[in-house]
């Protein structure tokens, strides 16, 4: 899960990223468990409500990729370019340190990565790549190059992605957001794995969840 805010302002965007098995109320379900799980519980609705509960900020807006079929997406914009940190390999592909280029299917498999990452919580890693494969999309996505595909892309997204953002709403953002992507902050959520009743929790203290707010409220200019 990635929470985007945009200031049009400051002509910045920060990103959030919450693990998927952080531990926090399921609004509406009247139990903690993964925030993953809110989807599970009671789909779109109460995922939304409890992103909304866990950061203490609106989210006007949503975007639902599926992982599955987002290769079309990479493949429409004709590839994307991303700066792998460490050298690995994940169903069957191999990827180099450094700058690489991907097609579709390479760059799910590059997202997908979990077990082999150095971060103890291998699932923090798995974000870090999710977050620079969509970045990666959104960049090809505004480049005049892949206007001219406009159509396949349009292709793409109608068979992977689902959204409350109207068409003119996208083609606004296209338009007048633009200039935000060349500032954005990414803001990592701190935090611990702890066990309960022998299932793994990513723990956040009340702390952190304030610290997180409290920078998002700043920048969406709210109280």
């Amino acid at each position: 899960m990635n929470v985007i805010t945009i200031n049009p302002n400051t002509k910045s965007m920060k990103v959030v990223s919450i693990p998927r098995d952080t531990r926090t109320e399921m609004i509406g379900k009247g139990k903690e468990d993964k925030i993953t799980a809110a989807h599970a519980y009671g789909g779109l609705e109460m995922t939304l409500a409890t992103v909304e509960n866990f950061l203490q900020v609106p989210v006007d807006y949503y975007v639902t990729l599926n992982m599955e079929g987002f290769k079309d997406i990479v493949d429409a914009v004709g590839g994307i370019t991303v700066d792998n940190k460490f050298a690995f390999s994940n169903n069957g592909h191999y990827f180099e340190k450094g700058t690489i280029n991907l097609n579709g299917e390479e760059a799910l498999a590059y997202s997908r990565m979990r077990k082999n990452d150095p971060n103890p919580i291998g699932d923090i890693g798995r974000t870090d790549r999710h977050k620079q494969v969509i970045q990666a999309i959104a960049e090809k996505g505004a480049s005049f190059n892949s206007v001219k595909n406009f159509a396949d892309i349009l292709g793409a997204i109608g068979n992977n992605v689902k959204t409350n953002l109207s068409f003119d709403e996208m083609l606004d953002l296209q338009k007048n957001y633009t200039s935000a992507r060349q500032n954005i902050e990414t803001l990592k959520i701190e935090g611990a794995g702890e066990y309960i009743n022998e299932r793994f929790f990513y723990m956040v203290s009340d702390d952190e969840k304030n610290r997180i707010t409290s920078v998002l409220k700043e920048h969406l200019e709210i109280e």
